[in-house]
C-alpha cells in the first residue's frame, strides 16, 4: 500500500471525496490492523455549505475542521454515535469528507467482534457503523493521518480499478431541507453491496 500524503488532502473536499473512493482507511490498534476500502463518502464545504458543522464559523467543536489538512474530525451525533471525517483544503478553510461506508478487508474477525451478528456487507455500511467497526471514538478527534500514527489512508493495486468504474454523484443523506440536501456531494460506487444505501 502507498500512503496518501499531505498534497492529496490540501485540495478542495469535492476533489478529495471523489479520489477517496477505492482507497483504504486503516486503524492500527496496538499490533492489530483494521481496514476498510472506501465505497461511499460525502463532501462538506464550510461557510458555503449549510450542511457543514463549520457553516457558522469556528467553534471549539469544529476547530479541527479548519485544518491543517490530513487529520480526522470525529463528532458525536444523536447522543449515541461517532462519525469520522477527513479534513482537507488549505489551513484555515473548513472542508472535510465524511466517511460513509467501506468494505472490510483487513482485521475482519476483530471488526466482526465489534459488531456481532451483523452480516459482513453491513459491518461498515454507514458512517456510525464504520466508526464502530474501526474502533473510532472521541479520543481520535484531531488524529493525524500523515505521521505514521494509528490512522492512515492508502492506495493499493485495486484503487485505480475502483476509481475507473462509474462513481455516482448524488445528494447527501439525512440533512433535511435547507441544509444543502439538494447538493450532489455524495460519491458512491453504484450497486456496491457495502454502501449504506443502494444507488
Amino acid at each position: 500500500m502507498k500512503r496518501l500524503t499531505r498534497p492529496f488532502f490540501e485540495r478542495d473536499s469535492l476533489s478529495v471525496a471523489r479520489d477517496l473512493i477505492g482507497c483504504i482507511f486503516v486503524h492500527r490498534i496496538r499490533t492489530e490492523r483494521l481496514a476498510v476500502r472506501l465505497v461511499e463518502v460525502e463532501a462538506y464545504r464550510g461557510d458555503i455549505d449549510p450542511g457543514s458543522h463549520g457553516y457558522r464559523g469556528m467553534t471549539p467543536r469544529t476547530e479541527v475542521m479548519f485544518g491543517p489538512p490530513g487529520r480526522l474530525y470525529v463528532y458525536f451525533t444523536y447522543g449515541m454515535h461517532y462519525c469520522a471525517n477527513v479534513v482537507c483544503g488549505p489551513p484555515g478553510v473548513c472542508e472535510a469528507v465524511l466517511l460513509r461506508a467501506g468494505e472490510s478487508i483487513e482485521g475482519i474477525d476483530a471488526i466482526r467482534s465489534r459488531r456481532p451478528g451483523i452480516p459482513d456487507r453491513l459491518l461498515a455500511a454507514g458512517p456510525a457503523r464504520l466508526a464502530v467497526a474501526l474502533g473510532i471514538g472521541k479520543e481520535d478527534n484531531g488524529a493525524s493521518l500523515l505521521r505514521g500514527g494509528e490512522f492512515w489512508l492508502a492506495e493499493d493495486e485495486e484503487t485505480d480499478f475502483w476509481r475507473s468504474k462509474e462513481i455516482a454523484e448524488t445528494v447527501r443523506i439525512g440533512l433535511g431541507p435547507g441544509k444543502g440536501d439538494e447538493l450532489p456531494w455524495r460519491f458512491v460506487i453504484p450497486g456496491h453491496t457495502h454502501a449504506s444505501r443502494r444507488t
